[in-house]
C-alpha cells in the first residue's frame, strides 16, 4: 500500500462555493497527451449537507474512494460532476453493468481484432501492440497522473457487478498503479510522492448487492438523505431555475405528501426536479399542483400511480 501523505482538505467546498460560470477543462474523450484539448463547460448545481462536504474532503485528504449510498435520485452520481467542476479536473466515468470486470477499468486488450490484422498480413509485431489496447477509467486517470494531472473518477452503481468486481480492484485502488501485461514498458503508477496527483474517486451504490468488507475497508462511506426540510428543498430548486416561488411551495407540499404514502418507489430529487421543472416550462398555475398533474415524471411503477392519484389528487 502507498504511504498517504496530508493533504489539503479545505479546497473542495472553498471551490465549490466559488466556481466560475464555465470552466475550461480537460477533454476526457481525448488521448491521454501532455497537451491535451480543453472543453468548456458550464457549471453544475448542487446542494452539498455540511456531512457530505466533511465526508468529500475527508476522501480527497486520505486518498480513499469516497462510496455514497442513498436512495436512487437522492444526487450521489452528480456529486462526482460536481467535484469535477468545482476543482477544474477532467472527469473518467466508469458505469458499470453486470458483464463488468475489474481489469476492463484499467485496460482492454483486442487479441481478435490483433489477430484478425495477421490474418491479414498486416504488422502485428510487439512495437504495434499499443494499437489494440484501450485504456479503461481507472487507467486513465492513472496515465494522466503520471503527466502531472489529477482527474475524477465517478464508478458508477458498482453493485451492479459480479461480487468479484469490487475484490478485483483492491491492489489498484490502494497502490493506483497497474500493469498492461502485453507490453514490455507497460507499468503505470501514480507518482508516491505525489498525494496531490491522486485520482479522486467516487463510489455509487444502490444496495443491490453487498460488498465485500475489503473493499468497504478502503473506503470512506457517506449516506445521502432525501433533503430534510423546505428550506432544503426550495434552495435545491432555485439552485436548478424553478423560478417561482409559489409554484416551489406548491411542489414541496406535494413532494412531501407523497413521500409519507406507503409507495414501492418514494420519488427522489431528481424526479423532483425534473417534475418541477416540467410544470414551470408548461406554466402550471401553483393551485393545479394539488391535482398532481403528470404523476408519471415522479411515480415509476403503476399502482404508486393509482395510490397517489386516489389518496392525494384532488381538484
Amino acid at each position: 500500500m502507498q504511504t498517504r501523505h496530508h493533504v489539503d482538505t479545505s479546497t473542495w467546498y472553498d471551490a465549490f462555493a466559488e466556481q466560475p460560470p464555465s470552466r475550461r477543462i480537460e477533454d476526457p474523450r481525448a488521448d491521454i497527451t501532455p497537451s491535451p484539448p480543453l472543453r468548456t463547460l458550464g457549471p453544475e448545481p448542487y446542494r452539498a449537507t455540511e456531512g457530505l462536504q466533511s465526508a468529500v474532503n475527508l476522501a480527497i485528504g486520505l486518498g480513499r474512494p469516497l462510496l455514497l449510498q442513498g436512495d436512487p435520485g437522492v444526487g450521489k452520481t452528480r456529486l462526482a460532476h460536481a467535484v469535477a467542476y468545482a476543482l477544474g479536473l477532467p472527469l473518467e466515468i466508469a458505469p458499470i453493468k453486470s458483464t463488468s470486470r475489474g481489469r476492463d477499468l484499467l485496460y482492454t486488450y483486442d487479441a481478435v481484432r490483433r489477430l484478425h490484422d495477421a490474418q491479414l498480413r498486416r504488422r502485428a509485431h510487439d512495437e504495434d501492440v499499443r494499437r489494440y489496447i484501450r485504456l479503461g477509467p481507472l487507467g486513465r486517470v492513472i496515465a494522466r497522473a503520471e503527466q502531472g494531472r489529477r482527474s475524477v473518477l465517478l464508478i458508477d452503481e458498482i453493485d451492479k457487478a459480479d461480487l468479484d468486481f469490487p475484490n478485483d480492484l483492491l491492489h489498484e485502488l490502494d497502490s493506483l498503479a497497474f500493469t498492461i501485461d502485453e507490453l514490455p514498458d507497460g507499468e503505470h503508477r501514480v507518482p508516491a510522492d505525489r498525494p496531490d496527483l491522486r485520482p479522486i474517486i467516487v463510489v455509487t451504490n444502490n444496495e443491490e448487492k453487498a460488498l465485500p468488507g475489503a473493499f468497504l475497508r478502503r473506503c470512506i462511506f457517506h449516506y445521502i438523505e432525501f433533503p430534510g426540510s423546505r428550506a432544503d428543498l426550495d434552495e435545491i430548486l432555485t439552485m436548478h431555475g424553478v423560478a417561482r416561488p409559489e409554484l416551489r411551495a406548491a411542489v414541496i407540499d406535494m413532494i412531501g405528501r407523497l413521500r409519507e404514502l406507503d409507495l414501492a418507489k418514494k420519488p427522489g430529487v431528481s424526479e423532483l426536479l425534473d417534475w418541477a421543472g416540467f410544470l414551470q416550462a408548461v406554466d402550471t398555475p401553483p393551485d393545479q399542483v394539488a391535482t398532481l398533474p403528470y404523476p408519471e415524471a415522479l411515480l415509476k411503477q403503476r399502482g404508486d400511480q393509482q395510490r397517489a392519484v386516489d389518496r392525494l389528487a384532488r381538484p
